[in-house]
């Protein structure tokens, strides 16, 4: 018998939390760019009780979108999205981060939309870097929400030689993450559905752990002890978030952003992490 689909983008430690919250009775189609990721992540939801398989997209790639998407309607009608997909400033490359974090998320999100069930709902993972960049002009805000998928990278400000580094290319990313979540929000309602997006400050997860070693190890360590939270988040609590938004309880919130990040991003503007 077909359930209701769950698509988890992403097979790290905040996508699995949050789909353990609303996987009950669904099947959950994990998708990694690395399959033995996916197959981790589907076996741990297998062993607590749910329903998984394992697949592999790559959000760099629409053809591995498209067919994800095809292999998900398989099994049943796609109910919810959960994008916890990406790669890093430090991982990445400004090519790689533009073509994954930003034009793969935009494909994502608007073939998803084409095919959510009705009374279906979405989340996409962005991050509190986008809060922190300059205000933008609002022309460049309308470009990155209603751009045509496959000219968004076209456009002058996502040209690599105006690109300073590998954080700018990721700020823009999840600048452009937030927006393009306000215009797909339009759409979905079409089909009675909604999408939002959440923007985590540092969460801890193998990925982060990862960065705290990294190059810019203390500039995080620095960023989560100056705080007004004074620590690091969990994925629960983004799920916590992740699971309001999805639900019925969240019905009247679509096209948002939520900032979760322990108040760094207000320490940045108003507190002691405000450059000098």
């Amino acid at each position: 018998m077909k359930k209701d689909v769950i698509l988890l983008v992403g097979a790290g430690q905040i996508g699995l939390a949050i789909t353990r919250r609303i996987a009950h009775g669904k099947t959950v189609l994990v998708g990694d760019v690395k399959r033995e990721n996916a197959d981790a992540v589907a076996k741990v939801l297998n062993e607590a009780g749910f329903e998984a398989i394992s697949t592999i997209i790559d959000l760099g790639s629409k053809e591995s979108i498209l067919n994800y998407i095809h292999e998900a309607l398989t099994y049943g009608d796609i109910l919810h999205l959960v994008n916890a997909a990406g790669v890093s400033p430090s991982q990445a490359s400004i090519k790689k981060i533009i073509d994954v974090d930003l034009y793969g998320t935009a494909v994502l999100l608007e073939e998803v939309g084409k095919v959510i069930k009705s009374g279906g709902t979405g989340v996409s993972i962005s991050s509190q870097s986008g809060h922190r960049m300059e205000a933008l002009d609002e022309t460049i805000n309308e470009q990155f929400a209603l751009t045509p998928v496959e000219e968004l990278r076209e456009i002058d400000i996502l040209k690599e030689e105006n690109i300073r580094d590998s954080l700018h290319a990721y700020q823009l990313a999840k600048r452009c993450n937030v927006f393009r979540v306000k215009a797909e929000a339009v759409k979905w309602g079409y089909r009675n559905a909604r999408i939002n997006s959440i923007s985590p400050g540092i969460i801890v997860t193998p990925l982060a752990l990862d960065e705290f070693k990294g190059p810019r190890g203390d500039f995080y360590k620095n960023m989560f002890e100056k705080c007004p939270a004074g620590r690091p988040g969990t994925a629960d609590e983004v799920a916590g978030l992740a699971e309001l938004m999805l639900g019925h309880q969240g019905a009247f919130i679509t096209g948002s952003d939520f900032l979760i990040d322990g108040g760094a991003t207000a320490s940045y503007f108003y507190g002691p992490l405000k450059p000098e």
